[in-house]
């Protein structure tokens, strides 16, 4: 399952240069997860109202070109993997036919103590395994 968002590049999100300043990319990486959540019909607002989060352990980006204040981007992401103790998230961002960057997070389950737990305890894992496995 994959889903796409589509965002204009804001002033506040570019440098001196007026480049899309690079950590920008990790919260737009969010963006497009938590919509690919929703789309599913499992917004993340859920995992956490069963005391389930999400802690990203790794994040890994390819930056190919450069985005400028108003360009429009599309935000793509998809599921590259998931079992009930963590999930792989990966993304590509364009603008037009030209691939901005490309990434990949890696998230480990948490509960509320944000302690590593397995999802397969919680009841949104049943969803989740009927959408994704």
């Amino acid at each position: 399952m994959e889903t796409v968002s589509e965002i204009r590049v804001r002033y506040s999100e570019t440098d001196a240069m007026g480049i899309v300043y690079n950590a920008n990319y990790l919260v737009w990486f969010e963006v497009a997860r938590t919509e690919l959540f929703r789309k599913m019909g499992l917004p993340y607002t859920r995992f956490e109202a069963e005391g389930l989060a999400l802690a990203v352990v790794e994040a890994n980006l390819r930056y190919k070109a450069a985005a400028k204040y108003d360009d429009m981007v599309e935000l793509r992401a998809e599921v590259g993997a998931i079992n009930p103790r963590k999930v792989i998230f990966n993304y590509e961002i364009t603008s037009g036919q030209k691939v901005l960057c490309e990434g990949r997070t890696v998230h480990f389950f948490v509960n509320s103590d944000g302690r590593a737990t397995s999802a397969a305890g919680y009841s949104i894992w049943q969803e989740v395994k009927r959408l994704l496995l």
